[in-house]
């Protein structure tokens, strides 16, 4: 079992999550802001995992953590939430609430699942808030009324998607990384997580995206909101 000092650890690293969480946009925080704070957790959560020992991450407890969209049809994160799961070293599935809402179940070790459902919360508050900036645009004004729900839904899978390239490319460089400290953490939490997963004696299947109509100026406008939010500038920090 792990000792005082590693749940002191895991503590502070919940702790501090808590605190960056605090800092919305609600609250004064911009979304660029607080996907930097996300960023800055991802890498806390580097750090915590290369102070542990093989050991107790193999003897680490999995957890499940819903984010709840109150939404009963699909929204945009549904085209980065693969991505969120990933970079933050998860599994993760989508189901209906008893009300009949769709909500996103992310399953891991228990740091990871934090940070992954911090950051869902963050990419789509930025994604509504950039949404709702978009609108106010001349580009969007020259879109006929009937068309606009065609711009809404282009201008965020093109926001979401680049979004979720840049967290692949980020996932990919931050694992590069941890492989130049000698371990291989990535594949260890995996083998963790893919043995408990399976003590849930769950059936997991994908799910194929029905083919959507887009706007290629709102796709391409939400393609450059994602790409100008600098969450990658933290991770290089250290």
């Amino acid at each position: 079992m792990s000792d005082p000092v590693d749940l002191a650890a895991l503590d502070k690293l919940k702790t501090r999550i808590q605190g960056l969480r605090a800092k919305t946009i609600e609250n004064g925080c911009t979304q660029a802001e607080a996907l930097l704070a996300a960023a800055k957790v991802a890498e806390l959560l580097d750090r915590h995992d290369l102070s542990l020992t093989d050991v107790e991450i193999r003897e680490a407890a999995c957890e499940q953590r819903a984010y709840e969209t109150h939404r009963k049809k699909r929204i945009p994160l549904d085209d980065c939430i693969g991505a969120i799961a990933n970079f933050c070293d998860c599994r993760v599935w989508r189901e209906k609430s008893p009300e009949g809402e769709a909500r996103y179940v992310f399953f891991g070790l228990r740091s990871d699942v934090e940070v992954a459902h911090y950051l869902t919360e963050l990419v789509d508050t930025a994604v509504r808030s950039e949404l709702g900036q978009f609108k106010t645009s001349a580009a969007y004004q020259k879109f006929r009324h009937q068309d606009r729900h065609v711009a809404n839904s282009s201008f965020t899978l093109g926001m979401v998607s680049s979004i979720a390239q840049r967290l692949t490319a980020m996932k990919t460089a931050r694992d590069a990384h941890n492989i130049g400290t000698g371990r291989d953490l990535v594949i260890l939490k995996a083998s963790v997580v893919e043995a408990e997963l399976e003590k849930l004696n769950m059936k997991l299947r994908a799910v194929r995206r029905p083919t959507r109509m887009v706007a290629p100026t709102a796709f391409e406008a939400g393609g450059r909101a994602g790409s100008s939010l600098p969450i990658n500038q933290a991770i290089k920090r250290s």
